[in-house]
């Protein structure tokens, strides 16, 4: 796994790229991983199936919660 920091990142986003095409690149803030740059097939064999609601519920910096539908919308007929 690679380590790179922020701003490396910043400046050679194609040697993130290239890094990230052999394995997961993690990027720090201040010396503390903040990110994990991966490519889409490493991405993709994660195999999760969560949705959008539950990634927004994982966020640290983002209150979710849905609301509930008291009803389901009435179908509309053409």
């Amino acid at each position: 796994m690679t380590t790179m920091s922020a701003q490396d990142f910043n400046r050679d986003v194609s040697a993130a790229k290239r890094a990230a095409s052999a394995g997961p690149v993690v990027i720090t803030d201040r010396g503390k991983p903040a990110y994990v740059l991966l490519s889409i097939e490493d991405y993709r064999r994660l195999g999760d199936d969560r949705t959008i609601v539950d990634w927004l519920q994982m966020a640290e910096d983002v209150e979710f919660e849905p609301a509930h539908l008291s009803s389901l919308p009435r179908t509309v007929e053409l």
